[in-house]
């Protein structure tokens, strides 16, 4: 497991093998959410044009804009 120090600045340097397993280069920004006990580092600055495919599931139908809205609606009632 890849670790890292402190230093008395508050600055830490990320490790290379999870520079590499994020895809970080120099100048991409971070965010650091906190759950729970825990803080998740991940990046801040991802290309839009990277997401393309990720939720594609061979097979699956297109799901139409007017579905997409009703079941956003459905999950997003007011009290």
């Amino acid at each position: 497991m890849p670790t890292a120090t402190l230093t008395s600045k508050g600055q830490v340097t990320i490790p290379k093998a999870v520079r590499d397993r994020l895809g970080l280069e120099a100048g991409d920004q971070l965010e650091f959410v906190f759950e729970e006990k825990r803080v998740v580092l991940r990046p801040a600055n991802r290309d839009p044009e990277g997401l393309k495919g990720i939720l594609y599931l061979p097979g699956r139908r297109p799901v139409s804009l007017r579905r997409m809205d009703e079941a956003i609606r459905r999950t997003h009632k007011k009290p």
